[in-house]
């Protein structure tokens, strides 16, 4: 799903960004609610870049990364955390690119999470390429999502991954 985001960049820097465990809901310009084999997950696009809300068998888990008034918390290259009995992984990267691969990853990443439906992609006034997408799946148990926040006057992408549920251990019969 795409749709254009009635506000002006809150984020306008990659470095502007924090993460979040635990927050409650904040205001969404958009949303997407997906039910993934028991699992509900919502989506949320923020004036600030995104949340994402997940609840399965009375557990919940709330990640967010935007722009956070008062946080002292970075966006971290990676976490390891319990959120009760679930484990909790997250990675991000920042790439930066020339300003033609920049249109060209954009046109790309934009076109796959707008076609995909669990995927939700937001683009802000005045760019073509200033966005927030996600895209969510759940595979052996988990439920994973990738995010991508657009910075096209610094040619920055900003590239989360997360993983939540239960530890998928090899070899174990």
């Amino acid at each position: 799903m795409l749709t254009t985001l009635q506000t002006s960049y809150s984020d306008t820097r990659a470095a502007d960004l924090a993460w979040a465990l635990g927050c409650e809901p904040l205001p969404a310009l958009a949303v997407l609610d997906l039910e993934l084999d028991g699992a509900k997950v919502q989506m949320r696009l923020l004036g600030a870049s995104h949340q994402v809300l997940m609840e399965e068998e009375r557990r919940s888990c709330s990640e967010t990364v935007a722009c956070l008034p008062g946080s002292s918390t970075p966006l971290p290259l990676g976490v390891a955390e319990r959120v009760g009995d679930w484990e909790y992984e997250f990675a991000a990267r920042v790439e930066t690119l020339s300003e033609g691969s920049f249109a060209g990853r954009a046109q790309e990443l934009l076109a796959l999470v707008t076609d995909h439906p669990h995927g939700l992609a937001g683009t802000f006034p005045g760019s073509p390429y200033a966005f927030t997408a996600m895209l969510a799946q759940r595979t052996e148990g988990q439920v994973r999502w990738r995010t991508w926040h657009a910075y096209p006057q610094e040619g920055q992408l900003v590239v989360t991954r997360t993983r939540v549920g239960t530890r998928v251990r090899a070899g174990v019969s």
